[in-house]
């Protein structure tokens, strides 16, 4: 998967229907009767809040024209009857049962459109996970967590004004082109869709283009957040280079990308409202000519002339509404649009669907004759024969890029094999659950990297439902019991992000010691020790070795003397086993090993040297 697909997203103008079609089972739920009823109530209280509204000028026509009877009677006897104080009455009651029926309609959708948002959300974030590693080595994560922020927000948006202004709009302005018709004449039924029809015409023209101005500004937007979260995360380093200025600067050219787009955002948007206006402003004015012409000639009464004026402002304040919605709706559907392009990718790695879960007997690992590549171009392991028997100790060693890393990614099946295959107590890893799998390994990385939480939630984090004096005696185990239990806050003291207020050797602990609550019977050690002092190195090779007894456990280094006591070492080179043995008998071969080791023997002397 390239790249560019990773960043693939729907089209916005071939599939605005597509994504609202994504969106709809969302509101009307498979199995859940009772929120199904609160979608078909809603809909109810959203057609009686239209008809309230429409009805409400009849109401109000009938008020004028009683208050100026056109029979000439006696105004004071007229008043008596109290027929238009009863019509004014009517015509709050209206109004009022308009605004109600549409609060009632939005408090009963209200938990349907959180929950549509919270299954969305989570099924996203669920998906995320389940993509492969190699999607999220090319995505950013700044530009990832964006998408998926304005996807959500713009699915609640769509909720909230498609189905409460757009569909309104839509029932009312069938209403008012009724009402125009029967009451008035074609002439004003004729204006008033001539009115709706340029205004749409004109609004969708335009929004079309402002979309792409406003795409650009969200691309702008990706790269100057992605800038700022990659450098935050990197601050010290930043201040060794002292790169500040250097980090601003960068900032600053992504934001003087978003700040020409804005300002054509803005520009656009002026004239788009203006035209706007114009049109909108030219229809009032063309059917209350109409209107006051037939009160002059005596066809239409003052009342008449009130109840279009009504209408004809019942339909432009929501069509200067529209103008609004349509346009964030269309920047809604993108935003929806790179969110559920990113729903689309799929999983690279999935279960067959009579995968089996692992069982683990002894823990034999087995790599026969692998062959893995990245891609076509650059090949990473040829043909690899190695076997690990339960409870042996087996180092992998070899100079950078030799495919030492690439084997504990391959043995956890974040990629799976080129050629050859994988098994674990005769299990190929292809034929069991990926949960299984994973439950049964164990891994101490290089850099042990922790959630910004609690010490006891990290620790925890190996096996959740273990209970606190298991959680301490993992860190018992791991050797770091004590100095926790110094700290003021204990187990309850907050690690930061990404554990940046623990030292590498307590880092690193707490990372065994979250392996060790895990239990697994299955180690990998990846470069575990190598980002270590020497002192706090022996430490945790203590650690280290006391956990892997009686398992079966692949050690990766790049340091030779954390590994001399391994059962067995194989010497890698480009993906290929050069040499294998004990430490002694590599040594005794004089071959790429024991180069390896002299030379590393003679930077520790030079070391020391220095020391003393």
């Amino acid at each position: 998967m390239s790249s560019n697909s990773a960043e693939k997203a729907y089209p916005p103008r071939d599939s605005g229907w597509k994504i609202i079609r994504r969106v709809l089972p969302y509101l009307w739920p498979e199995n859940n009767p009772g929120f199904r009823r609160r979608v078909v109530i809603a809909m109810v209280m959203l057609v009686l809040a239209n008809v309230a509204t429409v009805v409400s000028p009849f109401f109000f026509k009938a008020a004028v024209d009683g208050l100026a009877p056109e029979d000439g009677a006696d105004q004071a006897a007229y008043l008596l009857i109290a027929g238009p104080v009863a019509l004014t009455l009517f015509y709050g009651l209206t109004r009022l049962a308009g605004v109600g029926f549409a609060q009632m309609r939005d408090g009963v959708f209200t938990r349907v459109g959180q929950r549509a948002l919270r299954r969305l959300a989570l099924e996203t974030f669920q998906h995320i996970h389940a993509l492969s590693l190699r999607y999220h080595i090319t995505r950013k994560t700044g530009g990832l967590s964006r998408i998926i922020e304005r996807g959500v927000k713009g699915v609640d948006f769509l909720l909230r004004f498609l189905l409460f202004s757009i569909i309104p709009l839509i029932i009312q302005l069938g209403f008012v082109g009724v009402i125009f018709f029967a009451a008035f004449d074609v002439r004003y039924l004729a204006v008033v869709v001539v009115t709706i029809g340029l205004y749409v015409w004109f609004t969708f023209a335009v929004t079309e283009w402002r979309v792409k101005i406003r795409k650009e500004m969200n691309d702008r937007d990706n790269d100057a957040n992605q800038k700022a979260i990659d450098s935050l995360l990197n601050f010290e380093t930043v201040k060794y280079f002292n790169a500040e200025h250097r980090e601003a600067e960068r900032y600053d050219v992504s934001m003087d990308g978003y700040e020409s787009a804005a300002v054509r955002t803005g520009i656009s948007l002026a004239w788009l409202n203006f035209g706007q206006s114009l049109i909108i402003t030219t229809g009032l004015v063309l059917v209350m000519v109409m209107a006051a012409m037939g009160v002059t000639s005596g066809t239409l009464t003052v009342g008449d002339f009130v109840m279009v004026n009504a209408y004809m402002i019942q339909i432009t304040m929501p069509l200067n509404f529209l103008g609004t919605v349509y346009r964030e709706i269309r920047q809604a559907l993108v935003d929806m649009g790179e969110m559920f392009g990113l729903l689309e990718q799929p999983a690279e790695i999935t279960d067959k669907s009579d995968a089996k879960s692992l069982e683990v007997n002894g823990g034999r690992l087995e790599f026969d004759d692998v062959s893995f590549h990245y891609d076509t171009e650059r090949g990473i392991l040829h043909g690899l024969s190695l076997t690990v028997e339960p409870g042996e100790t087996v180092a992998v060693v070899g100079p950078s890029g030799s495919g030492k890393s690439t084997i504990g990614r391959l043995l956890f099946r974040f990629y799976d094999v080129t050629d050859g295959a994988i098994r674990i107590d005769g299990q190929d890893l292809r034929d069991v659950t990926q949960f299984s799998l994973r439950s049964q390994i164990g891994m101490v990385p290089q850099d042990t990297v922790l959630f910004n939480d609690t010490i006891y939630y990290n620790i925890a984090y190996g096996r959740p439902e273990a209970s606190r004096e298991e959680v301490e005696a993992a860190a018992r185990a791991a050797q770091i019991h004590n100095f926790i239990s110094a700290l003021p806050e204990g187990y309850d003291t907050v690690v930061g992000e990404r554990g940046l207020k623990l030292s590498g050797g307590e880092k690193q602990r707490v990372g065994i010691a979250r392996t060790l609550l895990k239990d697994p019977p299955i180690l990998l050690l990846d470069e575990a020790t190598s980002a270590l002092d020497t002192e706090t190195e022996k430490e945790i090779q203590d650690s280290l070795k006391a956990m892997g007894e009686g398992r079966s456990v692949i050690t990766i280094a790049h340091r030779l003397s954390t590994v001399v006591d391994s059962d067995r070492i194989i010497v890698l080179e480009k993906g290929v086993v050069t040499e294998q043995g004990t430490h002694e008998e590599l040594l005794e071969l004089g071959g790429r090993y024991a180069r390896m080791w002299a030379r590393q023997a003679a930077e520790r002397e030079e070391e020391q040297s220095n020391v003393a």
